[in-house]
C-alpha cells in the first residue's frame, strides 16, 4: 500500500513539473514539423492538432517510469534498513542474545516509525541542508505577527518499561540507523532538562522565553530521542506540558524511553495537577509503548566483584586501588567547571580518576548538573563509604540514584566502598504498594523490631530498580572492557590530534 501510494504522489508530481505553456509548446512543435519536412521524413498519420501533445506526454510518460523506478529503489532501501534490520544481523553474527517476543515486538514499532520518517522526510523536515535556517529568537518574533503552528506528520514514540529490558540499546539501534544529515538529537533526560534550564537563563529578558527555547531546539534537533525520561523537580515538571506544546508546535517528534507508564510519571509530586496536561500532550503526540519483557539483560552479563567492595569499614582501602590506577601521576585536589560559572571541587584527581568520600558527593546540595560537569573531566570514580539509604538520608539516596545515571550514561567506571550489596543498599526503599503489601505489626511483634528507617517513596522506589540493575552490569566484565574500548578510542583520538597540529 505504502509503495502505491508513493507512486501517486510521484505521479501527480511529475505532472506538476512538466507542465507546459501553450505558445512556448506550439513553438517547439512548429519547429519540429519544420525539421520534419525539410529532412524529407514521412509524414504524421495523425492531425497536427493531436501531433502537438505527442512529444510532452512522451516525456512525462518517460520521466514517470524513471522517477517510478527511483521511488521502488527507494521504498527497497527502506526495506532494507532500519533498526529490526540491523537488529537481525547482529544476532546472525552473534553480537547480541536473541531477545524475547517483548524486544521484538518494541523493535517492530521502532522500524515502523523508521519508515514513516524516511517516506515523510521533507514533509518532516528532517534534512538539515534542506531545512530552514530561522533562528529560535526570530522565528519567535516572527510569530508574534503571524502565528504559525506545524506538527509533524508523524507521531512519536514513548517506550515504557521494566529495568534492564533493553530500552536503552533499542533506542540507540534505531537512532543510529537514522541518517547523519537528518536533524536529531539523542540525549539524557536529566542533561536535556539542564540545556532548557540553561537557555531559559539566556533569555530572561524575553516575554515568553520558553517559547524561544522551544524554537532554538527545533531549529537544531527536529527528532528528539530523551533517554530515561523521569520527573521528579517540581521546576521540571511545571514547565514541561508549555515547552512540549511548543515543540510540538514547531514539528518536532518525540522517541522516549522510561521505566514508568505516562500516567505514573510525577505521581505524587508537588502541584501534580499542574503537569496532568503534559500527559495529555504526550498522549496525544506519541504512541505510547510498554515492553513488557521481564528479563533484566543487565544482570546476564558476568558480573565481577574487582571494582565494588563491601566493606563496613573500608578505610583507606579505595584510595589504595586508586592509587593504583593513576599509576605514577600524582593526585591533587582539582575543580569543574558545571553550568551557569559554578565549580565543584574534587578532592583528589589525576590521570582521568577523581576520588570522593560519598558524603562530598551525595550528601551535599548537588545535582545532575555538577555530575554531567564531572564526567566530562572524568571516566573514573572512586567512591568511598556508600552507606545503607532509608528516610534517614533519602535526600543522599535521590543524588546516588542520578550519580549512577550520568556515570552509566557517560560509560564511567565505578569504584567504590559500599555497606551491602546493590540490592541491600535499597532493601529499605520501597513505593507505595509494596508498603501496603507488607505484612502488618501484630501484638507478637513488638515495636522495637519495627523498621523506623523505612522509606516510603514511589519515585525512589521505580528508580531503586535502575539503579540497582545498573549498579550490577557497571561491575560486569563486559561493561568494563566496553569502558577501556572507550578509553582506547579517545586516546587515539586525541594522538591524531596532536600529530596534525605538530604537522600543521
Amino acid at each position: 500500500m505504502r509503495t502505491f501510494v508513493l507512486y501517486v504522489r510521484q505521479f501527480r508530481s511529475t505532472f506538476q513539473h512538466r507542465r507546459y505553456s501553450f505558445p512556448s509548446d506550439l513553438s517547439r512543435r512548429q519547429k519540429v514539423s519544420e525539421n520534419w519536412q525539410t529532412s524529407g521524413a514521412s509524414k504524421p498519420l495523425h492531425n497536427a492538432g493531436i501531433a502537438r501533445y505527442l512529444l510532452p506526454v512522451s516525456m512525462v510518460t518517460r520521466n514517470l517510469v524513471t522517477d517510478s523506478a527511483k521511488v521502488a529503489n527507494e521504498v527497497k532501501e527502506v526495506s532494507r534498513a532500519g533498526p529490526l534490520v540491523e537488529y537481525d544481523r547482529r544476532i546472525a553474527e552473534g553480537e547480541l542474545v536473541d531477545g524475547d517476543n517483548c524486544q521484538v515486538g518494541t523493535l517492530r514499532e521502532l522500524q515502523r516509525l523508521y519508515d514513516d520518517l524516511v517516506m515523510s522526510a521533507d514533509a518532516c523536515s528532517l534534512d538539515r541542508y534542506a531545512a530552514s535556517g530561522k533562528a529560535g529568537r526570530s522565528r519567535w518574533l516572527w510569530s508574534r505577527f503571524i502565528p504559525q503552528s506545524s506538527y509533524s506528520p508523524v507521531k512519536g514514540l514513548y517506550l515504557y518499561g521494566g529495568v534492564g529490558t533493553g530500552k536503552t540499546m533499542l533506542m540507540d539501534l534505531f537512532f543510529n540507523q537514522l541518517p547523519d544529515s537528518w536533524r536529531k538529537r539523542r540525549i539524557h533526560f536529566h542533561d536535556f532538562m539542564l540545556d532548557v534550564h540553561s537557555r531559559l537563563q539566556r533569555h530572561k529578558g524575553v516575554a515568553d522565553p520558553l517559547e524561544v527555547v522551544a524554537g532554538e531546539i527545533s531549529d537544531e534537533a527536529i527528532l528528539l530521542c530523551l533517554d530515561e525520561f523521569m520527573v521528579t523537580d517540581v521546576a521540571d515538571a511545571l514547565i514541561l506540558n508549555r515547552l512540549f506544546r511548543h515543540l510540538f508546535s514547531n514539528g518536532s517528534i518525540l522517541v522516549s524511553t522510561s521505566n514508568r507508564a505516562p500516567d505514573k510519571l510525577y505521581e505524587g509530586g508537588l502541584q501534580r495537577d499542574l503537569f496532568l496536561p503534559f500527559i495529555s500532550t504526550l498522549k496525544e503526540r506519541c504512541i505510547i509503548h510498554e515492553i513488557g519483557s521481564s528479563i533484566d539483560y543487565r544482570k546476564m552479563t558476568s558480573a565481577e566483584q574487582g571494582f565494588y567492595f563491601i566493606e563496613k569499614d573500608a578505610s583507606g582501602l579505595v584510595k589504595k586501588k586508586f592509587q593504583h590506577l593513576i599509576g605514577e601521576h600524582t593526585a591533587v585536589p582539582q575543580e569543574v567547571e558545571v553550568v551557569m560559572g559554578r565549580k565543584l571541587q574534587v578532592p583528589l584527581g589525576a590521570n582521568g580518576c577523581a576520588y570522593f568520600p560519598f558524603e562530598d558527593l551525595c550528601d551535599k546540595p548537588l545535582g545532575a548538573a555538577d555530575y554531567f560537569g564531572l564526567f566530562k573531566k572524568f571516566h573514573t570514580l572512586a567512591l568511598e563509604g556508600v552507606p545503607i539509604f532509608g528516610l534517614h538520608n533519602r535526600s543522599a539516596a535521590y543524588r546516588f540514584v542520578t550519580l549512577v545515571d550520568v556515570m552509566y550514561e557517560n560509560r564511567a567506571r565505578l569504584l567504590c566502598t559500599a555497606e551491602g550489596s546493590p540490592l541491600q543498599l535499597f532493601e529499605r526503599i520501597v513505593t507505595i504498594a509494596d508498603a501496603q503489601n507488607m505484612a502488618p505489626r501484630t501484638s507478637s511483634r513488638s515495636r522495637k523490631n519495627d523498621d523506623f528507617d523505612l522509606c516510603v517513596d514511589n519515585e525512589l522506589g521505580f528508580a531503586k530498580d535502575r539503579t540497582i540493575s545498573r549498579l550490577t552490569e557497571m561491575n560486569s566484565k563486559e561493561y568494563l572492557e566496553q569502558h577501556a574500548a572507550m578509553l582506547a578510542e579517545k586516546q587515539l583520538s586525541q594522538d591524531d590530534g596532536d600529530e596534525k597540529a605538530l604537522q600543521a
